[in-house]
């Protein structure tokens, strides 16, 4: 049941990023708002850190584990603010919630057992994440992009590539964070982050922010971490499980784009949220 409840709170925290950040990465670029998200994290994560203390069971195996944690997760994090730059919440988090399936498909390749219930019910789930991704707003297909912006391919292509770049980095945090406290599992991409992202922009041409950007980026940077350790907590009572309902985020997060953005949902997409609510119940009850 702690799968479920981790993998559920991750999916709200992630909805509320995923919607600042879809404004954010508008004013201010994606490589900027990457940087800043990657500083307030470290801030937040270093301090636990250090009063943690390094633990006993931090050997080779587990720095690896971390080292694919970090690098996934900043590559991913990047390619997924582009994405949000050019494209709509509603396409482009459901495409991006693909996450969970890479997460949950790695972990039963790795030997983990779900159930045959449970992996029905995870493959539902990723047919309505894949479903709400589908169908932009009605009409939309004879619309065409104006000369020199990015069309809804390059929206796609940066939301897949995010989706198994973070895919990647979910389950390596999963597995890291068995053995070491969630704190130690969260770090390598903050410390990658700050590395290689905010260091070099600062040097280059300085941090960026304006007013209207700030309080979005304040709530990504702290709701990124604190959703990262969900999933991290709830993993360590089934990988695939929690993954998979992370990846609810999208659901939440077209949803909430409708009323507060005015993005419009196709049949298909309310298909796909209706199959993902529907997964959900049988999920827990199955769980409980």
């Amino acid at each position: 049941m702690l799968a479920i409840v981790g993998g559920l709170g991750a999916a709200l925290v992630f909805a509320t990023v995923t919607l600042c950040n879809s404004r954010s990465s508008r004013m201010i670029g994606p490589s900027q708002l990457l940087a800043w998200v990657m500083l307030i994290g470290l801030a937040i994560v270093a301090p636990l850190v250090v009063l943690e203390g390094v633990p006993d069971d931090l050997d080779a195996e587990s720095g690896a584990w971390l080292a694919v944690a970090g690098i996934g997760n900043v590559v991913g994090l990047l390619l997924a603010y582009a994405a949000l730059r050019v494209g709509k919440v509603g396409i482009v988090a459901p495409v991006i919630a693909t996450q969970g399936a890479v997460t949950a498909v790695l972990a039963v390749i790795a030997g983990e057992s779900i159930g045959a219930g449970a992996a029905v019910t995870l493959a539902v789930i990723a047919v309505g994440v894949v479903l709400a991704g589908l169908a932009g707003e009605p009409g939309e297909e004879a619309e065409r992009p104006t000369a020199g912006a990015p069309d809804r391919s390059h929206a796609m292509l940066y939301a897949l590539g995010a989706a198994f770049a973070i895919g990647w980095s979910l389950y390596a945090t999963a597995r890291a964070s068995i053995d070491l406290p969630v704190v130690w599992a969260l770090l390598p991409s903050r410390v990658i982050g700050v590395a290689v992202v905010t260091v070099p922009l600062v040097l280059r041409s300085g941090l960026r922010m304006t007013r209207e950007a700030l309080p979005l980026v304040l709530v990504a940077g702290v709701c990124e971490v604190l959703g990262f350790a969900l999933f991290a907590l709830g993993a360590r009572h089934g990988i695939a499980v929690s993954a998979v309902l992370a990846s609810q985020f999208a659901a939440v997060a077209a949803v909430a784009a409708y009323f507060l953005f005015g993005e419009r949902l196709a049949r298909v997409q309310l298909a796909g949220v209706t199959l993902i609510v529907a997964g959900v119940g049988v999920l827990s009850a199955l769980k409980a």
